[in-house]
């Protein structure tokens, strides 16, 4: 196990992807988090993430340990409350009022331990007049603008591949978590942090809200072409499509060479970023002519040699065939009792001394209850009494 958050105790109460990507990311790095999760057959959104073997809940849940509790009962509330007395940090993922009636809100939780950091993930925000809506990824990112300017020009709004909004909000949120261990040492207090898909999903909207906040423009589709920068996108070639970057003045004329036209360089409806970006569909039908002349190995390779920022466009076998990903150890190897060898995807932070390990599959529901209740104190009769009333 990694030792950079060895010392803290994690209370994980989210499901889907946003919550569970936070605690994730602590996990990673050693915290003991405690999946707190619903006795099988009680909660019926459950498998909101796929099967309990299957590709997501095994990605999304490694390292951690699992206790089946239900927290609507009063037994379940009073063991999930001496659980918090010696943790450090709850996580949730609940609407916004379920955490009220649940009686695990932050001045719950502070009342029985004032170290304690509540960290709520929403799909709006804690308060407004959308606080109370089922929040979804598609939905953040229709909401907060990116299937505005994703797609090509005039085909309508296209969402992203990926769950942008919810694995963002996840990342905020472990981020809010580490400020709020770190403003701990020097006040002794907890506090409660929260986020949401929306504001996570305005927040990696970045240079294309502050292009509307700070100068009034509506950014449009631009499709793989780059919003303001020229030639940068996806060319075609004889045998596919790779992407080209020329980022700046000091690659355009190496960019020219390496195409074999020079005389580009100087032309003077391309000579300056604004000059390309003016003329950029005279320069798209130019440089189409060109690259469909060679295969994509080749450009790649000549563009490269010139200095030129280029890539192929992957499938994810090439990308995890690819010796630069090869070379990171980022597809990790583990071995799950029901699946056997499995390869999982790693944290993208390096640590040189404290790095991310990963030493233990998604657990099965319940599957570490007896352990972490007999940490808690619970004797053996006490946890058998619990099983029997369904508490656990």
């Amino acid at each position: 196990m990694s030792s950079a958050l060895s010392h803290l105790r994690v209370l994980d109460l989210t499901r889907v992807r946003a919550g569970p990507t936070c605690c994730r990311i602590l996990a990673d790095f050693g915290a003991d988090v405690i999946k707190v999760e619903a006795p099988v057959g009680v909660d019926p959104n459950a498998n909101m993430s796929g099967a309990r073997h299957g590709y997501d809940m095994l990605n999304l849940h490694r390292n951690k340990r699992s206790l089946t509790l239900n927290l609507k009962t009063p037994e379940g509330h009073a063991v999930f409350m001496r659980l918090v007395r010696d943790a450090d940090v709850v996580v949730e993922n609940f609407r916004p009022d379920v955490k009220d009636r649940l009686k695990v809100a932050y001045e719950d939780l502070k009342a029985v331990n004032p170290r304690i950091i509540l960290a709520s993930i929403s799909g709006f925000g804690q308060t407004g007049p959308y606080s109370m809506r089922a929040g979804f990824d598609q939905i953040a990112q229709g909401m907060g603008g990116l299937m505005g300017v994703t797609g090509l020009p005039g085909q309508g709004p296209v969402r992203a591949g990926i769950a942008v909004a919810d694995s963002s909000a996840g990342v905020f949120a472990a981020c809010g978590i580490l400020l709020a261990l770190q403003e701990r040492e020097t006040s002794g207090e907890g506090q409660w942090l929260h986020t949401s898909l929306l504001e996570a999903m305005i927040s990696m909207m970045d240079f294309q809200a502050a292009r509307y906040l700070i100068d009034g423009e509506e950014p449009a589709q631009a499709g793989n072409d780059h919003p303001y920068v020229t030639p940068m996108g996806v060319v075609q070639t004889a045998d596919g499509h790779i992407n080209i970057a020329v980022g700046g003045e000091n690659q355009w004329r190496p960019f020219c060479e390496a195409i074999d036209r020079p005389a580009l360089a100087d032309d003077p409806r391309f000579r300056t970023q604004p000059d390309r970006f003016a003329n950029r569909p005279a320069l798209n039908g130019l440089l189409q002519e060109i690259f469909t002349s060679r295969n994509s190995a080749e450009w790649l390779d000549l563009l490269d040699r010139h200095g030129v920022p280029c890539g192929p466009i992957n499938g994810l076998a090439d990308v995890f065939a690819d010796e630069q990903v090869r070379h990171l150890n980022i597809a990790v190897p583990l071995e799950h009792p029901a699946r056997g060898p499995i390869r999982v995807v790693g944290q993208p932070i390096t640590m040189t001394r404290t790095p991310a390990a990963f030493h233990s599959a998604a657990p099965d529901a319940g599957e570490h209850s007896d352990a972490i209740l007999g940490e808690a104190g619970l004797s053996a009769d006490e946890i058998s009494a619990l099983r029997a009333k369904g508490v656990v």
